[in-house]
C-alpha cells in the first residue's frame, strides 16, 4: 500500500498536510503551509519516502482531485533557480485545424486549453511546469479535431 499524503485546503489560502494520517508541519519561522507550497512539498514528500505517494487534495468547495505522484531522479531545486533554468513559453501557439472551442491537450501533459476562433491557444506553461520536460517542446492535440501541433523549443 502507498503512503496517502493528504492537502487540506483552508478558504484562507492555507493547507493542513497529513502523510497516512500524521501532520506534516512546515519548518519554522513558517506557521501553516500556503496553496503556493505543494510543489516544494511535494518534492520533500517523494525525497522523504523514495517511493510513490497517493496524493490527495480536499479543496474548500468539497472537490477531491487524486493522484499518484512517483519520485524522480532529478535533484531538489529552489524555485528560483528552476525558474531561471526552465524554457520560456511564448504566450499562445497556432495549430492549423482546430475547431473553435475545443478541447485542447497540451503535452507533456500538464494542462488543457481552448482553442480560440483562429486556432491559437492560450494558457501554455509556466517556468516552473517547464522544468518537467525534458525537451521544453510543447505539443497541442484538438480532442475533437485530432489536429495537433509540435511546438518550437522555446
Amino acid at each position: 500500500m502507498l503512503p496517502l499524503a493528504v492537502f487540506a485546503v483552508h478558504s484562507d489560502g492555507t493547507m493542513t498536510v497529513t502523510v497516512d494520517g500524521t501532520p506534516f508541519e512546515p519548518e519554522p519561522p513558517d506557521r501553516a503551509w500556503r496553496r503556493e507550497s505543494v510543489a516544494t512539498i511535494l518534492d520533500t514528500l517523494t525525497s522523504q519516502w523514495g517511493c510513490p505517494l497517493r496524493v490527495e487534495v480536499r479543496e474548500t468547495d468539497g472537490t477531491v482531485f487524486t493522484d499518484i505522484l512517483t519520485p524522480t531522479d532529478r535533484p531538489n531545486r529552489e524555485p528560483s533557480a528552476t525558474a531561471q533554468a526552465a524554457p520560456r513559453y511564448p504566450d499562445s501557439l497556432h495549430s492549423e485545424g482546430l475547431v473553435p472551442g475545443e478541447d485542447v491537450a497540451i503535452a507533456v501533459v500538464i494542462g488543457h486549453g481552448q482553442a480560440g476562433s483562429d486556432g491559437t491557444v492560450g494558457g501554455l506553461p509556466t517556468a516552473v511546469q517547464a522544468a518537467a520536460s525534458a525537451s521544453g517542446e510543447l505539443i497541442l492535440h484538438g480532442q475533437v479535431s485530432g489536429a495537433h501541433t509540435v511546438g518550437p523549443h522555446p
